[in-house]
């Protein structure tokens, strides 16, 4: 008869594995490239929470990125969340942190 300990640390041992790699599977997933998620004029009015005709505007202003082809207009969803983060206003204690860097930079030249 074997050693109900030796059996236990076996399948202890077997779990641990089976664990790791589950651990393992998400960081897998995150690691692989993702398909890059388009969208068309209505899908990024509601994206960006804007209405159509804002969003031609934008357009014709060049102050959106988008992309056309054969009349139609495609947005990056990773273009437009940088898009809005371009438009982030700083903090009071950014810019003071900000100038601090500068002024100290520029008294060392």
């Amino acid at each position: 008869m074997n050693n109900p300990f030796e059996t236990i640390d076996a399948k202890l041992s077997n779990i641990e594995r089976l664990l790791l790699e589950i651990k393992r599977l998400p960081n897998e997933k995150e690691n692989e490239p993702q398909a890059e998620e388009l969208l068309t004029v209505q899908g990024a009015a509601k994206f960006l929470s804007l209405s159509v005709p804002t969003i031609y505007g934008l357009i014709h202003k060049g102050e959106i990125p988008v992309m056309k082809r054969s009349k139609r207009c495609y947005f990056s969803k990773n273009e437009l969340i940088n898009y809005l983060k371009q438009g982030r206003k700083k903090t009071v204690l950014e810019i003071a942190i900000e100038t601090d860097e500068f002024l100290a930079k520029n008294r060392k030249k």
